[in-house]
């Protein structure tokens, strides 16, 4: 009897981690189409959206300019970064913790 009960728990404790990770990739695929549409945008346009970015980045080797812009819920931070090139257009996109 105990087996039974061991065996139905194990089975429903999987099945719940499966739905919580398919929630998790939808949630990230929506946002990637999301950040998608600011590509070839403005540097204005974006800042219009988002507001002023937490940080601007500059990398060596690289002309183009990386906007940061982090916001916390429920203690996790998220982080979006954009890319911005000499044209003053987004080149680029990276999205970490946005669900």
């Amino acid at each position: 009897m105990k087996i039974v009960f061991i065996l139905i728990f194990l089975v429903i404790n999987l099945t719940s981690c499966q739905t919580v990770t398919k929630k998790i990739d939808e949630k990230v695929s929506e946002e990637e189409a999301q950040l998608s549409k600011w590509l070839n945008r403005s540097e204005k346009e974006l800042k219009i959206e988002f507001g002023k970015p937490n940080q601007i980045e500059f990398k060596k080797n690289s002309r183009n300019r990386f906007y940061v812009y982090t916001k916390e819920k429920l203690k996790i931070k998220c982080e979006r970064i954009f890319e911005i090139s000499s044209a003053n257009k987004v080149v680029g996109f990276t999205s970490k913790n946005c669900f």
